[in-house]
């Protein structure tokens, strides 16, 4: 089956796709301020999930319960439940490290690590024990760079400085690395905000592309992008979900007012 008559299948069986992963009654509090309100929101398998909402709205709060990564803010408190594949991410026996090898994520601005493009790539499954020998991880390092689109650009420049690249070429770069240690979801927190809009576009294609082999979520402040990458959009407002369906509807005949008046730009 071609490529284009894949995803028109996906698309047409979306509503039957399974939940990669099951938020229940997720509350977040950074000290006494609550910032979540019992969300209910579940994530498909293989598909692009848009996050939107005004700033401040919790759309990025949500994101960060999915891989821990709100463990790391201090006085910050987490209630509900969140599974991955059936696995509760919260209970105390999960390996916070493994889930982020399953759960990866890319930041609003590009991270690269201080080292070459090459070790950028071999850091997590070196530290996963991905690979025995160097040509395994020559592989991990090319077929990476490839899912991410950047091989042809860089396979000559392995071993200079990932910081050396433009910003585009970083972000797909953090976006190879993330790949790298075979995720099952990748997050992304706003990961064109920092670039152009040629490196835009060409982000754009990659969460295209990726979506055949990983399930994606993606916080954006852009609806058009929201509208060109992903097949789920959720409404996050005041902390809570206002309504999640399929893209299309939620732009063109959304249940809730807020959604509407937040699509044709009367607040946010």
């Amino acid at each position: 089956m071609s490529e284009a008559a894949v995803e028109k299948a996906l698309d047409v069986k979306m509503n039957t796709v399974p939940y990669k992963m099951i938020g229940k009654d997720v509350s977040v509090y950074y000290g006494e301020k609550r910032a979540l309100f019992d969300v209910n929101l579940n994530i498909r398998e293989n598909t692009v999930t848009a996050l939107i909402g005004p700033s401040g709205c919790g759309k990025s709060t949500f994101l960060r319960t999915l891989n821990r990564m709100n463990d790391t803010i201090e006085n910050c408190r987490f209630s509900g439940k969140i599974t991955l594949d059936e696995d509760d991410i919260y209970d105390p026996s999960i390996d916070v490290v493994e889930l982020r090898a399953r759960v990866g994520m890319v930041f609003q601005k590009p991270n690269p690590f201080p080292k070459s493009i090459y070790e950028n790539i071999a850091y997590g499954p070196r530290i996963h024990g991905l690979s025995r020998h160097k040509s395994d991880m020559d592989a991990i390092v090319e077929s990476s760079l490839q899912k991410a689109g950047l091989w042809n650009e860089v396979k000559d420049r392995l071993h200079e400085p990932g910081t050396g690249l433009s910003g585009g070429q970083q972000q797909r770069l953090c976006i190879a690395r993330a790949v790298a240690v075979s995720p099952e979801v990748i997050l992304m927190d706003e990961p064109c905000s920092a670039l152009d809009p040629i490196a835009t576009a060409k982000v754009e294609e990659l969460i295209h592309e990726l979506r055949a082999n990983f399930t994606i979520v993606i916080v954006t402040h852009s609806m058009q992008q929201a509208a060109r990458v992903s097949q789920r959009t959720a409404m996050f407002h005041l902390g809570n979900l206002v309504e999640e369906n399929e893209t299309d509807k939620m732009f063109t005949n959304p249940d809730d007012q807020r959604t509407q008046d937040y699509i044709m730009g009367r607040f946010g």
